[in-house]
């Protein structure tokens, strides 16, 4: 059995750490690791990805931000805040785009009544193409 020496206490927030946290909070939406990486080392050039990595993880851990698969590929961060809200993924550009709709909340209700089922999550993401994506399809 292995024994994480860190187990149960508190990791210091380091000043990298602080700046990755800022960086996710000023970009008011979504960030996956490399281009949280690219912001970062242009305030700090010393970061490294592997730093990234593990600050994400301790972030995700501590409850701080959430994590979020929303293609195939990557998995997106933001801060976590209270309330459900769903999302909008354009296929072309990767743009992600926030929405909360009654409608949803409606429908959870529905299946949480006809079900006798309790719901404590939802994560919905819709994929398509946004405005200028679909302006350059054109």
């Amino acid at each position: 059995m292995r024994i994480n020496r860190n187990q149960g206490r508190k990791r210091p927030i380091t000043p990298q750490r602080r700046l990755l946290l800022s960086i996710i909070q000023e970009a008011q939406g979504h960030l996956d690791a490399k281009e949280l990486y690219r912001r970062a080392i242009e305030r700090d050039p010393s970061i490294s990805l592997a730093t990234v990595y593990r600050s994400l993880r301790l972030f995700k851990e501590q409850g701080l931000i959430e994590e979020r698969r929303l293609d195939r590929v990557r998995c997106y961060y933001e801060i976590k805040r209270s309330g459900e809200h769903q999302h909008l993924v354009c296929q072309s550009c990767g743009h992600v785009i926030e929405f909360d709709s009654p409608l949803i909340r409606k429908l959870i209700e529905e299946v949480e009544h006809r079900n006798n089922f309790s719901v404590n999550k939802v994560e919905l993401y819709l994929e398509g193409y946004c405005q200028e994506c679909q302006e350059g399809r054109d």
